[in-house]
């Protein structure tokens, strides 16, 4: 897959104040409902300010282009995997069995995808674009949710070193989300089996490096 390197556009300001920043909402929602309703291509800047009651040139104080606003609410969902990623990496998730933590992880990951009906339009269309920015955004935040995991694969196994801890996690992230995504795309009992199946790999493999160290 190549990808472009291209300057990619970005927010033109970050909102300062309450009302600014609920005018970025404001506008942020409409374009993705716009995205899913009509699909990307087909939808213009004037047609998002316009659903978000703002004028075209509110729009463009804080967005060049409907690319940056795609990036935005791209941000916007890395932002909230993180946070989820996080909230399910506490200490008190060291004390958990290996089949719970599996089980945990997963279930929370694949119900965060299908509970956010804009998530795959935009990831799907950020994938579309591959401009150089989009693609090291990306990986930003997921080479961020890897140093974490590895670290905390680390403590939980004091005797994997630093670069077997990173593979581990990269593996995992790798592997997990790429199969999540692909559940999110199947009838109901696919995905049913498909979870089902990346929990027995992921219990599998874990196993091997993390078995007679959790719970």
């Amino acid at each position: 897959m190549s990808v472009k390197k291209s300057r990619s556009p970005s927010m033109r300001r970050q909102p300062q104040q309450t009302r600014s920043q609920e005018r970025v909402n404001h506008i942020l929602t409409a374009a993705e409902e716009l995205f899913m309703e009509v699909g990307y291509e087909q939808t213009t800047t004037r047609a998002i300010a316009a659903r978000a009651k703002v004028a075209v040139g509110t729009l463009y104080q804080f967005f060049p282009d409907k690319e940056a606003i795609l990036k935005a609410l791209a941000t916007r969902y890395f932002q909230a995997e993180y946070q989820l990623f996080a909230a399910l990496h506490t200490p008190e998730a060291e004390s958990l069995s290996l089949g719970d933590y599996v089980d945990r992880v997963i279930d929370a990951f694949d119900h965060f995808m299908n509970s956010q009906p804009g998530y795959r339009a935009v990831y799907e269309q950020l994938l579309n674009l591959m401009t150089y920015s989009a693609v090291e955004a990306m990986d930003d935040y997921e080479y961020r949710i890897v140093d974490e995991l590895a670290a905390f694969f680390a403590r939980l196994n004091p005797d994997l070193n630093a670069e077997k801890s990173q593979t581990i996690a990269l593996i995992v992230v790798k592997v997990v989300g790429d199969l999540l995504w692909l559940s999110a795309s199947q009838t109901p009992a696919q995905q049913r089996s498909l979870i089902a199946e990346t929990k027995v790999l992921m219990l599998s493999y874990l196993d091997r490096y993390l078995g007679d160290r959790m719970g």
